[in-house]
């Protein structure tokens, strides 16, 4: 497997991202392929394993690692394979389902991560609410952004429209992507989306993520994925809780709703009008909220933890 490594100066004075990157090398299975990942804070409540989707990295998380952090959790954030600063199979080929998703266990179980909060979104989602299946008692809480389990379901029109622009472009504008879906951000954030991918070379998970979607029957991770969503049915014991970015076109309310039903006790949903499908970049408020229902003091002195401000 031909890799490549971005330099590390693309990664220099990033926005509200001075976090001391991370890595590994000597996964099984992916010995010599590093894979980087944010690690902050200390577990008095746990991990909180952020896990990213496409086209994007860790730094989407950049919001919601300090609150997490503050409030008592170890934040670990990796870049999934081509991704981010880990590095990038020149072939896209490479990438497909159980390549990323065994990554993942292979990662959790490296780390030795437990009392896990899975915070997931997009693929982060479509991988991690996976992972319980094989690791099931590291788990204990759950934060869900705009996601899916792919079960074989025909694919929704969004999600067609963007697999044919992503396949109309190979060369795909990541940066340009996040500035149209959150128009608050800066040109330097927008930028920062940017960073991975010097060149169209950098760029064969992008283009292969869309098209490795479980998306028929019998589509690879498929059945796994279906064997998943009957364990959180049936098997998951821990917290739950969701917020739904409502501008999301392609993993919007629909198809949240219909993964909350499988979530048993899992509160009504956070709905986020003026979310999109990152709705990480309104992540502050989503972390707050989800300590809120899990019952950990917020960081901070402020009303919403009991406390008196000032």
């Amino acid at each position: 497997m031909e890799l490549l490594r971005t330099p590390d100066e693309r990664f220099a004075d990033l926005p509200a991202f001075d976090y001391a990157p991370r890595y590994v090398d000597d996964l099984p299975g992916y010995a010599g392929t590093r894979i980087h990942y944010v690690d902050e804070g200390v577990a008095r409540h746990g991990v909180a394993l952020c896990l990213h989707g496409n086209p994007t990295w860790s730094y989407l998380y950049r919001k919601m690692i300090p609150v997490f952090s503050a409030a008592g959790f170890r934040v670990v954030a990796p870049d999934l394979i081509g991704c981010g600063r880990s590095d990038k199979p020149l072939e896209d080929a490479v990438h497909s389902f159980d390549f990323h998703r065994d990554m993942l266990l292979r990662f959790v179980e490296r780390l030795d991560l437990r009392e896990v909060l899975l915070v997931v979104q997009d693929w982060g989602g479509l991988l991690g609410l996976t992972l319980p299946l094989d690791l099931p008692d590291r788990f204990t809480r759950l934060l869900l952004m705009n996601t899916a389990l792919a079960t074989g379901a025909a694919p929704s029109p969004g999600f067609v429209a963007w697999r044919d622009y992503s396949n109309r472009n190979p060369d795909l504008p990541a940066g340009k992507l996040l500035a149209r879906s959150c128009p608050e951000l800066s040109a330097a954030e927008a930028a920062a989306y940017d960073a991975p991918f010097p060149d169209i070379r950098y760029k064969a998970a992008l283009r292969a993520f869309p098209n490795i979607v479980p998306d028929q029957r019998d589509a690879p991770g498929a059945a796994l994925s279906r064997r998943a969503l009957q364990w959180w049915r049936s098997a998951w014991q821990g917290q739950s809780f969701m917020a739904i970015g409502m501008q999301d076109p392609v993993l919007g309310e629909e198809t949240m709703r219909a993964l909350h039903a499988a979530l048993p006790r899992c509160p009504a949903p956070l709905l986020v009008a003026d979310g999109g499908h990152f709705l990480q970049e309104r992540g502050e408020a989503v972390a707050h909220a989800a300590l809120r229902s899990f019952g950990i003091p917020l960081p901070g002195n402020t009303a919403e933890n009991g406390a008196p401000a000032g």
